[in-house]
């Protein structure tokens, strides 16, 4: 059985390996969504064809919807050539549930997939006819927090965004200047109304996707390239939005047991591939049964029936108060303490951590101790149903194939806002900071972790962060086994507040911080030593 429309012609076969297919007819979706598209999405990787996809995959299959997605990469182009391409935009879908059942469907609703590149004059036309079109209702995003990125720490803008600053709409190759020069191109030939709308997971995300879109149209605006009433419209809500979402499902690399279950009900050309770029993608994709997405309802063109497959379209707030509960306190907090433990102490599956009983006590405390008393309640979600679904399900789930390493990618663009967001709460509140246990363990072994030598005394990777090289360079002299090498190396790292969202050594936190490291440093099995002191 080859994922292929022609693959699927047999319908029985599929059917016969458990594997369900569209209800739809996938050619004509595909050429309904060529005519006249509605959806456009930037980021075409995992979580975007299971989950997104899904969302509309649903929608189709329910006569809610006639369209499916336009796919967009900006950043991997091997992924079309690799993945979307020899498998006419198919995804294979497999949901690993924590009772061992394995839910598998093919979703159609991806149905053309374009290289976000302006030196392709083929494509370039063809994003730009999208977006010329009137009946165009939103624009989503899973590009990564870093995509929406247009400087560094000092404030300046990146070498890549500064030529896209300086050569104009046409020339676009970031992701932002991409999607600036295509609403320019919406301004210049029907100036209808857009939803741009990220689903990445991170911190009020809209206003990250907005600020980073007006910037580039400002820019371009200095240098003459874009009038001032292009900047206006961009700048007016009631014509571009840009809703606040908050995003939530594990969706792991694929994995190599997948595969090979695919490949014994008759599934051809499964294998993953590592791209250019090293994005492991393959043409399944393999994740948890559990999601969440809640998106503010600014939509001025209008939109799917998201509500139908699931979504909780709200207000802004609730959007904001939903995320931060996620991401300062019931998973994203826990997440990360687990993946720097996780690596130190010689894990490579989130699952079997959970049968680790100092990391299990590190993150109940980390969440239901510490971060409950000064939780965002949103409403439409209880916090600690959510915690308890995460701790007792979701984390615990053995079908889940979901690594430390992976998390403990880009940790220093996350720790303030996992960590950061609680300590702020207890420093507002006026709460004794020396009840943050676990949330100085996890500080402290992040920074034990990127010493890059595991709790068994062996060097272990880092795995990869924008910041890594500077806060290796600043815990240099450091040895494990020789705690007596440290000579106060941590106190400028706490002390920055890009990284902690606040000074952890003016307002009393580096000390404990301090300690537990130093304890960490003390040799082989000094790590779990201190998780067992503290969390006893």
């Amino acid at each position: 059985m080859k994922l292929t429309l022609s693959g699927m012609k047999d319908r029985a076969a599929w059917e016969a390996a458990g594997i369900k297919l569209p209800e739809y007819d996938i050619e004509q979706v595909a050429k309904n969504t060529r005519e006249n598209p509605i959806w456009v999405h930037f980021g075409a990787g995992n979580i975007f064809r299971i989950f997104v996809g899904g969302l509309a995959d649903t929608l189709l299959n329910a006569g809610e919807l006639d369209r499916g997605i336009t796919c967009v990469e900006t950043f991997d182009f091997d992924v079309v050539d690799k993945i979307y391409d020899p498998y006419d935009n198919l995804v294979l879908a497999v949901t690993l549930n924590a009772d061992a059942t394995i839910d598998k469907k093919v979703l159609g609703s991806l149905t053309e997939a374009i290289k976000a590149q302006s030196a392709d004059a083929e494509a370039w036309a063809r994003l730009k006819k999208i977006f010329s079109n009137p009946e165009l209702q939103m624009v989503s995003y899973t590009i990564t927090e870093k995509g929406y990125a247009l400087s560094g720490a000092n404030g300046e803008f990146f070498p890549f965004i500064k030529a896209d600053i300086e050569n104009g709409p046409q020339k676009a190759t970031s992701a932002m200047a991409v999607t600036c020069a295509l609403l320019l191109e919406r301004f210049n030939t029907c100036k209808a109304p857009l939803a741009v709308v990220s689903m990445d997971n991170c911190s009020h995300n809209g206003e990250k996707l907005r600020n980073s879109v007006l910037t580039m149209a400002k820019e371009w605006e200095k240098r003459g390239f874009v009038p001032q009433a292009f900047v206006d419209y961009v700048s007016d809500e009631a014509q571009v939005s840009f809703p606040w979402s908050m995003i939530d499902k594990i969706t792991p690399r694929p994995a190599d047991s997948v595969c090979q279950e695919l490949k014994k009900l008759g599934c051809e050309d499964m294998d993953p591939v590592i791209t250019s770029k090293r994005t492991y993608i393959a043409p399944f994709v393999n994740a948890e049964a559990p999601q969440y997405l809640v998106i503010e309802d600014r939509f001025p063109n209008g939109r799917p029936a998201l509500e139908k497959a699931g979504v909780y379209m709200t207000d802004r707030d609730t959007v904001n108060c939903t995320e931060r509960m996620k991401v300062t306190t019931c998973l994203n907090p826990l997440h990360t303490s687990m993946a720097v433990y996780g690596c130190l102490l010689g894990y490579n599956l989130i699952c079997e951590e959970m049968k680790d009983e100092e990391i299990v006590k590190l993150i109940r405390r980390l969440g239901y101790v510490e971060g409950l008393p000064v939780v965002v309640d949103p409403k439409i979600l209880s916090p600690k149903a959510f915690i308890d679904e995460v701790v007792e399900k979701r984390l615990p789930n053995p079908f889940m194939p979901d690594a430390p390493q992976r998390i403990a990618t880009d940790t220093s663009q996350k720790v303030g806002i996992r960590f950061g967001e609680t300590i702020k709460s207890y420093v507002a509140e006026g709460r004794d900071l020396s009840e943050l246990k676990a949330i100085s363990l996890a500080i402290a072994g992040w920074m034990r972790y990127l010493l890059g030598v595991g709790d068994d005394g062996k060097e272990m990777e880092i795995s990869a962060d924008p910041m890594k090289d500077e806060l290796q360079a600043k815990l240099a002299g450091i040895e494990v086994g020789k705690p007596e090498t440290y000579k106060g190396q941590l106190r400028e790292i706490l002390s920055n507040k890009v990284i902690f969202g606040s000074d952890l050594c003016e307002i009393g936190m580096a000390d404990m911080i301090e300690q537990m490291f130093v304890e960490e440093l003390a040799g082989i099995g000094a790590v779990r030593a201190t998780l067992k002191k503290y969390l006893a």
